[in-house]
């Protein structure tokens, strides 16, 4: 039902400016979006959890200024770790990400040489575990403040 919908045209609802998105191309079942640039993610030790995705994510660090701790992954896209401000509780959040088959048994081996827990779903009933879902391999586990982070070998769509 979704692919048809996709590939279907139609006319999309204004958006809050008021500007009126126009018909998808039929050849195209996406619409192109704004460019993801950055995210903050809460953490109790901004330094600690940048080093963490670094090398989890094989990421570098980059630039960093004021209360964050930053690095960048592919795409220039920039993750920025920092305390939440007095009051507030770290809430976890879920992040995904994409890598190659390669990268996902490196971050797995390092997974379980730092003795980190990991599951193969997100309700955490299957530890020490990954799956194979959507035709790659997957895995959940969470950051040094409670992230719940998620690393996959195939894009869900």
């Amino acid at each position: 039902m979704m692919k048809s919908f996709l590939n279907s045209q139609f006319t999309m609802p204004e958006n809050i400016s008021g500007y009126q998105r126009t018909t998808l191309h039929p050849k195209r079942d996406f619409i192109m979006s704004a460019t993801f640039n950055h995210t903050i993610v809460a953490a109790a030790d901004p330094a600690a959890s940048a080093q963490f995705y670094v090398d989890i994510l094989e990421a570098e660090h980059t630039q960093s200024w004021g209360p964050f701790a930053n690095i960048m992954l592919s795409g220039r896209v920039m993750l920025q770790f920092a305390s939440p401000p007095p009051g507030y509780d770290i809430r976890p959040v879920h992040i995904a990400f994409l890598c190659s088959d390669d990268h996902f048994d490196r971050a797995l081996d390092l997974l379980k040489r730092r003795g980190f827990g990991f599951w193969a779903d997100p309700q955490r009933t299957r530890p020490q575990e990954t799956n194979t879902e959507h035709g790659g391999r997957g895995v959940y586990f969470l950051d040094p403040s409670g992230m719940y982070l998620e690393l996959i070998t195939r894009p869900y769509l």
